[in-house]
């Protein structure tokens, strides 16, 4: 996996405090809310990365589609 950037880790640490105050009322330093977002990556990252590679397969199936159909628009007839 690719490691993010500072600037985005330091976005998610500050969502994730966000979340802990605005949702239950916690606050949380960016110690814990670090080691959630490492934890949400290591655990739960792989589940959200193949949703992602499985969008992109049925993105791909369908444009696929459309260019056989579109391909098949182009044929011209053949005289005898």
């Amino acid at each position: 996996m690719r490691k993010l950037s500072k600037e985005t880790k330091e976005e998610m640490i500050t969502s994730i405090q966000s979340f802990f105050l605005d949702e239950r009322g916690e606050e949380i330093g960016n110690l814990a809310a670090e080691q959630v977002l490492d934890f949400i990556t290591v655990e739960m990252g792989a589940y959200f990365y193949n949703e992602g590679i499985e969008d992109s397969i049925s993105t791909l199936q369908s444009r696929m589609e459309n260019l056989e159909e579109d391909l098949y628009t182009l044929k011209r007839p053949i005289r005898k």
